[in-house]
């Protein structure tokens, strides 16, 4: 098997195309990703824009496609949060007015309040003992990474302590 680094160079315009297809077969990538994928396996790297240009074209890659099939899967799949799921979609280089379209969309049917349940829920059910301030600090910090706002969090860990909870600091700006 061969290592990242010695990948063999296409230098075929059609070979990388193909490559393309194939990686778009295992699984949907963004624009960005695709260029970083095509660049490191060709030879030439001008011959990485038409490649790109023809898989727009014909409709393999679209970005705000992209962005609402990620954010609908991960919100409704893996219950994750707005900032999360926007975070990562930075990351793979989807730009901002996709993210937040899909983000709009996906959270207009999605109650995120019901999906910070359905985690408290999952977590609740494998605590022992009383629930003490540690272990609500924990479930605070677990939501916060999944991406969920403090404010739902907060109102959401309330209910289910009835209205007993620790200060906790504000959470650092989620749009980073």
């Amino acid at each position: 098997m061969r290592s990242r680094s010695s990948l063999r160079k296409l230098s075929i315009e059609q070979a990388l195309y193909t490559s393309a297809v194939r990686a778009l077969m295992r699984r949907a990538h963004s624009i960005h990703e695709m260029r970083e994928y095509l660049e490191r396996r060709a030879e030439d790297k001008e011959s990485v824009s038409p490649v790109i240009a023809r898989l727009r074209e014909l409709q393999y890659l679209d970005d705000a496609r992209y962005a609402l099939e990620y954010a609908r899967h991960h919100a409704k799949s893996r219950r994750q949060g707005r900032f999360r799921i926007a975070r990562e979609l930075r990351g793979r280089g989807v730009p901002d007015r996709y993210i937040e379209a899909a983000l709009d969309s996906v959270f207009a049917e999605t109650d995120e309040a019901a999906s910070v349940r359905a985690r408290l829920k999952r977590h609740l059910s494998h605590v022992r003992g009383a629930l003490g301030q540690n272990k609500i600090a924990s479930l605070y910090r677990s939501l916060l990474r999944a991406g969920f706002s403090s404010d739902i969090i907060r109102a959401e860990l309330r209910g289910i302590t009835h209205g007993d909870l620790p200060d906790f600091p504000d959470a650092p700006d989620a749009s980073e």
